[in-house]
């Protein structure tokens, strides 16, 4: 037995052990969340303007992967999306209403990926954004099934195109979901996906401090014009949309 079966046997185990404590919290939201450390610094958060969203428009999925190096084999069964574009449909009356939704990891402030990780390889940095370390992450995918958003994927095969030298190859055998950037927020650079977004022109993304009361981040958010995904769960996502 190498490292990551006995791993992933061991922490099979402490699942089952706590799934039943694990689930009570999940349920009542307000008590886990008041048991949180609340973060004393920055919070990272991101708006998705949707009324901006181009129809068709993929820059902000294509920087994404050549900045990650996410994996795109052409086949939907091994292909990765750390940001998706889904159609969505609303009855409005008699009227039936498209829109398209961009949608990623919403980087809870009560991630249950985090709380159902049986090794700790998933994880909330003092920052908000939350993170998989792929060393200790075993594949076993309670994180996915924990996710109500649907946001993470499973690598299947390894990718050997590397188009971004800078940032590791991504491995099979792992969970996977978008980091915010947080290796370009941490010197002080916005996320690929931001970056693009303005570059075609369209300004649909905004990435700040959402505890810092002078941020646009923060402004928009504060004025109530902004919705966030299956609030009710109390995960408290830090992705916020307008025009949802």
């Amino acid at each position: 037995m190498d490292r990551r079966d006995f791993l992933k046997t061991a922490g099979g185990t402490l699942l089952a052990g706590t799934s039943c404590a694990y689930a009570f919290r999940f349920l009542t939201s307000a008590g886990w969340a008041s048991a949180d450390i609340p973060s004393s610094g920055k919070k990272w958060g991101m708006i998705v303007d949707l009324t901006k969203c181009r129809e068709g428009c993929t820059a902000c999925m294509d920087a994404c992967r050549h900045e990650n190096n996410v994996a795109h084999f052409g086949d939907e069964r091994w292909d990765i999306h750390w940001i998706k574009k889904v159609k969505v449909e609303s009855q409005v009356g008699h009227k039936t209403m498209e829109k398209n939704v961009m949608l990623l990891c919403n980087h809870c402030d009560n991630p249950p990926c985090a709380q159902v990780c049986p090794v700790q390889a998933t994880y909330k940095r003092d920052d908000g954004i939350v993170i998989i370390d792929h060393h200790r992450c075993i594949g076993c995918r309670y994180c996915m099934i924990a996710c109500p958003y649907n946001a993470r994927q499973f690598n299947f095969r390894d990718n050997e195109e590397w188009p971004n030298k800078d940032r590791p190859k991504r491995s099979h055998g792992v969970a996977e979901s978008c980091t915010l950037c947080a290796h370009r927020l941490d010197v002080s650079r916005m996320p690929a996906c931001v970056e693009a977004c303005e570059q075609v022109g369209a300004g649909a993304l905004l990435v700040g401090d959402i505890n810092d009361p002078d941020s646009n981040i923060s402004k928009i958010v504060t004025t109530g014009a902004v919705k966030r995904i299956r609030e009710d769960l109390g995960t408290e996502p830090k992705v916020y949309y307008i025009g949802l």
